[in-house]
């Protein structure tokens, strides 16, 4: 592959700016934003180039915005503070990195799925009347399949130099995208809540309720903090040794619970009211694996542009389904435990952190494992908050100019006000709020795996990367967002809430079943491409 995607129509025309006698010095971000100039013609190509470095003279922005912009650059040259975290990562300006570097494209996702939530995720087969085996069936398949959902996204993040929610503009179309970078926050910001909830709980447990959950949220919120805030170097470095913490801890509660869980009691349900169950559990842990795809190519963008996508493919899926497995699977274990341990459900009722200190032993050790559980959540909270931010700058231009570092404050504080809001009631709230994550981030996979590859025709010399910050030059967005709002039509014929269930998944059986997903799929897959056909026939591009 050549050293740069960009020439997918051929070299461009460099645009220069003569100034023989002044030294070249870097355009700023609001000058980056600003040269737009492209001669778009009919194949789509563009004559100029964005520039990036500038000659001449230009007037400085001496508002807030620009000295705050000043001050993140500052500290990112001095103490690696990650600034203009959205612009794209050119392949020249990315060097090779070792095998074992390339194994944090899966130890970065196990980091982030192995921890008490995904643990207390675990817990919903019980809750819905399933047995354990199915539980556990469940669980495996439909984390192997949300991970490939998010295991493909995240192949264009190397090959492009963009984050997902700026590739996501090549088949979304710039104005829909935005709507996209919205609901991407918004998932984001909710993971990271049940992140602290789950955390406080913890936390709340080791201290023998000394320490109530809403200290807990706070602290978990503000390690993450840290983190987020320096930026994806940090974020890396973290990761790729987090996951071994909580790999042994989940191995250890399978050793001191598996003996006592309950595999022998049939689902308490039959005919088609096992299948709405089944259909929701299934729809809820798609929906967990599935939620990452709309940031997974944010952590790829420093790699190659020709490392190989299918490594970048399979270490991604494995790394989302196989450590997802472990922790819910360890959940679903604990949970039929409490059919023989009722002093396991006694301390549940409490609390899920009083339940982890009342099932594993001896009692110091149990607290041992429980600090180090509080922590887990901060593994996933650093990396939703990152992308949760940058995600924020793109929802316009203009906030494109507050620095990342300021949105990942914003964040930080909408976090811990779900996270409050919400501590009571943590089933509820993941029945709820991980299925939803599901169905629109099925929509998003089938408009932008069937822009890759059926009008692409899966070659990045078909992107105008030039072009990935102008709208005279991206799609309109039309087809897609037509076919995107189908998509909503479809999730609300087919969920399956605690608040609403729709008229088809009603259906099923006598508490209805969870078909949103597969709806969505069918749906936005027969709509987005003959009006993308149209898109192309009438509009060009």
């Amino acid at each position: 592959m050549p050293h740069d995607l960009e020439q997918a129509h051929g070299e461009p025309e460099e645009l220069t700016i003569a100034a023989p006698e002044k030294a070249l010095r870097p355009l700023t971000t609001d000058e980056k934003l600003a040269v737009t100039d492209f001669d778009v013609n009919s194949r789509g190509s563009s004559s100029t180039r964005v520039v990036e470095y500038n000659s001449t003279p230009v007037r400085q922005d001496n508002g807030v915005l620009s000295k705050l912009r000043n001050l993140e650059a500052a500290m990112d040259k001095k103490l690696g503070i990650e600034s203009q975290a959205i612009d794209r990562k050119r392949a020249e300006d990315r060097s090779p990195v070792s095998w074992h570097s390339q194994l944090v494209m899966g130890l970065l996702w196990a980091s982030g799925t192995m921890n008490v939530s995904c643990f207390a995720t675990g817990f919903l087969g019980y809750d819905f009347g399933l047995s354990l085996k199915q539980s556990i069936l469940i669980i495996i398949f439909a984390s192997i399949l949300g991970g490939a959902v998010s295991g493909f996204c995240a192949t264009l993040g190397a090959a492009t130099g963009l984050r997902q929610i700026s590739v996501g503009r090549y088949s979304m179309g710039w104005y829909p995208n935005k709507l996209v970078a919205l609901l991407n926050t918004i998932q984001q910001l909710g993971w990271s809540a049940v992140g602290c909830i789950t955390g406080g709980l913890a936390l709340q447990g080791v201290s023998n309720g000394h320490v109530s959950v809403v200290v807990g949220i706070i602290i978990i919120a503000v390690c993450s903090l840290a983190v987020s805030f320096v930026g994806l170097r940090a974020i890396l470095v973290y990761e790729k040794y987090a996951w071994l913490v909580y790999f042994i801890i989940f191995m250890i509660i399978f050793g001191q619970t598996g003996e006592y869980t309950d595999n022998k009691t049939p689902a308490s349900w039959g005919g088609p009211t096992l299948t709405g169950y089944i259909l929701s559990l299934f729809a809820i842990v798609y929906g967990s694996s599935a939620s990452w795809a709309t940031i997974a190519s944010d952590y790829y963008v420093h790699y190659p542009a020709d490392v190989s996508r299918v490594k970048v493919f399979l270490l991604t899926t494995i790394g989302i389904s196989i450590p997802t497995s472990i922790g819910m699977t360890s959940g679903a274990v604990v949970a039929f435990g409490m059919n023989n341990r009722p002093d396991w459900a006694e301390a549940y009722e409490r609390g899920l952190g009083f339940l982890i200190k009342e099932m594993l032993y001896p009692n110091r050790f149990a607290d041992f494992i429980l600090v180090l559980l509080v922590l887990s959540g901060i593994n996933m909270n650093i990396i939703n908050t990152y992308s949760a931010a940058i995600s924020c700058q793109q929802f316009a231009r203009p906030f494109a100019r507050v620095p990342r570092f300021l949105w990942t404050f914003a964040c930080f504080g909408v976090i811990i006000a779900l996270a409050l809001a919400g501590r009571n009631e943590l089933l509820a709230y993941l029945q709820n709020f991980l299925a939803l994550l599901g169905y629109w981030c099925t929509s998003y996979f089938v408009i932008v795996f069937s822009e890759h590859y059926y009008f692409r025709k899966g070659n990045f010399w078909n992107y105008n990367l030039e072009g990935w910050n102008d709208p005279k030059v991206l799609p309109m967005g039309l087809a897609a967002g037509t076919a995107f709002a189908l998509g909503v039509v479809a999730w609300i014929m087919g969920m399956w809430q605690t608040w609403y269930t729709g008229p088809v998944s009603a259906l099923i059986g006598d508490a209805g079943g969870d078909v949103s997903n597969q709806f969505t799929l069918v749906v936005t897959a027969v709509s987005y491409i003959p009006l993308r056909h149209l898109e192309l026939k009438y509009i060009g591009r």
